[in-house]
């Protein structure tokens, strides 16, 4: 997620991190270097010249050529900045009402339909509320069975009329439903186009005027950079959508949508989609995202997610277990599980402070964890139970039989081991230990 930008801004900030001397001259030219990469993320050039000119004005107001730490300072300024252009709060959702009615807005290849799937998952699980999906494109084939396929996955009911081809009377007849059927959230996936054009606008207005939706949001792909943020000026004109729903942020996005699109139609940035997944919705958080455009991380994002997957009961069992030195392989299993509904591995790995910077080069893969899942599948229930007796003729069926190596079973058996030892050492005195020594090395 914004790999090449954050690059380039870290480029641009390395002259001031450091504890030499500062000067007007070097503070113009580090920031003509971040409005540069600003541009090359493809946002607009106007907004790129009025953010490092707001820097500008700050950092000597604020005195860094004087700080004794200026490099840090400057960086803080342009994290504030960031956070403030996308934005500055976290903008909610608005669910009042009875049912609470959300109409969906974008463009044709935007992601639309999806997203509202992800939203009505996100709204069930997580605000345990009852949503009903509509299916009001009576125009894309297969648009209609898309979104029952969507509704499907996530356990979501989804009102539709085949023979219907007016959109304002699904809807209201979907309101309908939903108020007899205790409902008490609608999300209405309209028709999308190619591009913008009259027809598509005068039909969505229609819609919007006669249902009166508690929320109007724009769902925009994040890779389509500056258009993005046209198209979105174009649907506010008529429309007057309450927030922006960014789509694809997991992709190749040089991230100028997601930068700009706010000072542009003063809307918020309300969603985003982080992966195809139906759990790849994460609410957005400006001050996080400039975190992470500058290379800090994002523990919180990281822990909330973490704390999602939590589970009480779970975790006393778990702790007996280790206690008693029966962790064993399933136990192992379920951790991966846990870890994997977490979201996809690279997005993970990008919370994480100077990991993002550190393995970006790399290609982490969403099954990292497919040859560990083969391998303790290929086990029987007693040698996952008790990893002690796997010996070297168990070793060779189990590889043979995960289409992996011997090496493989073996470097496995020895992490798990290791990760045995240190779970069993953080449950007594061992924990404390393990903090005393961690204090001495810093």
């Amino acid at each position: 997620m914004f790999d090449n930008l954050s690059d380039k801004l870290d480029k641009a900030l390395h002259i001031l991190k450091g504890h030499g001397q500062i000067t007007e001259v070097n503070v113009a030219d580090t920031l003509k270097e971040v409005r540069r990469a600003l541009v090359d993320a493809d946002v607009n050039y106007k907004i790129a010249k009025n953010f490092t000119n707001a820097v500008k004005e700050k950092a000597i107001g604020q005195g860094v050529l004087k700080d004794l730490k200026p490099g840090q300072l400057m960086v803080k300024l342009v994290k504030d900045e960031l956070t403030e252009l996308m934005g500055g709060d976290t903008a909610g959702i608005n669910l009042s009402g009875n049912p609470s009615i959300i109409l969906m807005s974008g463009l044709q290849g935007s992601g639309k339909t999806t997203f509202s799937g992800k939203l009505a998952n996100y709204l069930k699980t997580k605000k345990t509320k009852k949503p009903l999906l509509v299916a009001c494109d009576v125009y894309r084939p297969a648009a209609i069975d898309q979104l029952h396929v969507v509704g499907d996955q996530i356990g979501v009911e989804v009102f539709s009329d085949k023979e219907n081809k007016n959109p304002v009377d699904i809807a209201q007849k979907a309101i309908a439903h939903a108020k007899q059927n205790g409902h008490n959230v609608v999300i209405i996936d309209t028709a999308g186009r190619l591009a913008v054009d009259e027809a598509m606008m005068k039909e969505i207005s229609e819609i919007h005027q006669t249902i009166q939706p508690q929320e109007t949001l724009f769902v925009v792909d994040a890779m389509t950079g500056q258009d993005a943020v046209n198209t979105a000026k174009a649907f506010n004109d008529v429309l007057n959508f309450d927030g922006v729903i960014l789509t694809k942020l997991d992709g190749d996005t040089r991230g100028g949508a997601a930068i700009s699109i706010k000072s542009v139609v003063n809307k918020p940035i309300k969603f985003i989609g982080t992966g195809e997944k139906m759990e790849a919705i994460d609410v957005f958080h400006p001050s996080r995202m400039a975190d992470r455009i500058l290379g800090m991380g994002d523990v919180v994002s990281l822990v909330e997610r973490a704390q999602e997957q939590y589970d009480e009961e779970e975790a006393r069992k778990l702790q007996k277990k280790i206690a008693k030195d029966q962790f064993g392989f399933d136990d192992f299993l379920k951790q991966i599980q846990q870890v994997k509904k977490m979201g996809n591995m690279k997005d993970l790995i990008g919370m994480i402070p100077g990991a993002g910077k550190a393995l970006k080069d790399i290609d982490i893969d969403d099954d990292a964890f497919k040859h560990i899942e083969a391998i303790i599948h290929s086990m029987t229930p007693e040698e996952r139970e008790q990893p002690a007796i796997i010996n070297a003729s168990r070793k060779k069926r189990i590889g043979k039989g995960s289409g992996t190596s011997v090496t493989q079973v073996n470097q496995l058996l020895k992490q798990f081991g290791q990760m045995s030892k240190m779970m069993k050492m953080m449950q007594g005195g061992g924990g404390k230990k393990m903090m005393q020594m961690m204090r001495g090395m810093r």
